[in-house]
């Protein structure tokens, strides 16, 4: 038995317009694609909430160690415990820092002791924001404790060294030097 060609043709053409004709018949639900606006308040209630975990967390180990700190718009905290005599810091200048930073749980991450001296020029980035925000506040000779909101720190990468992500930095600083 031979099959010709055509026939073959019009029946493989005949089923795929059946087939075609079955699905377009079918209710199909239409996808919600979120849109812009969608996202973007969606991605605002999931950041709240974690700014909101995130400070609890902060005031909770403010109030365990008795402190009295300040806190900025940017949502930094310091407290100036020691008053030096010193200049004050300024944009421009470098800064030399003796510090130790840790995270909220106790971890030791790093010191001046193990590393030296911290040194940057204020305001040219190279540190953490928070860091740079805080010296602003000192004196050479003060010594200071700061609270790093992560977003003020290393944010949602971390340092990928000792400092993870999304951590809060509490730094120990002593402002050494400015030139």
């Amino acid at each position: 038995m031979k099959i010709d060609i055509t026939i073959l043709a019009y029946m493989f053409l005949g089923l795929l317009l059946s087939s075609l004709f079955i699905s377009c018949g079918e209710d199909h639900k239409p996808r919600h694609n979120p849109n812009s606006k969608e996202l973007k308040e969606t991605l605002m209630k999931v950041n709240k909430n974690l700014v909101g975990s995130e400070n609890q967390a902060i005031e909770q180990y403010i109030k365990r160690y008795g402190w009295e700190m300040e806190k900025t718009g940017t949502g930094l905290r310091y407290m100036i415990y020691k008053h030096g005599k010193g200049e004050k810091a300024a944009f421009g200048k470098i800064a030399k820092l003796n510090y130790k930073v840790g995270l909220l749980d106790g971890t030791k991450c790093y010191s001046s002791s193990e590393n030296g001296p911290k040194v940057f020029r204020i305001g040219k980035g190279g540190v953490e924001s928070g860091l740079e925000e805080g010296v602003l506040f000192l004196h050479v000779g003060d010594r200071a404790k700061f609270i790093l909101p992560s977003h003020l720190a290393f944010g949602l990468v971390g340092d990928s060294k000792k400092i993870p992500a999304k951590a809060v930095l509490v730094y120990d600083i002593e402002l050494i030097e400015l030139k």
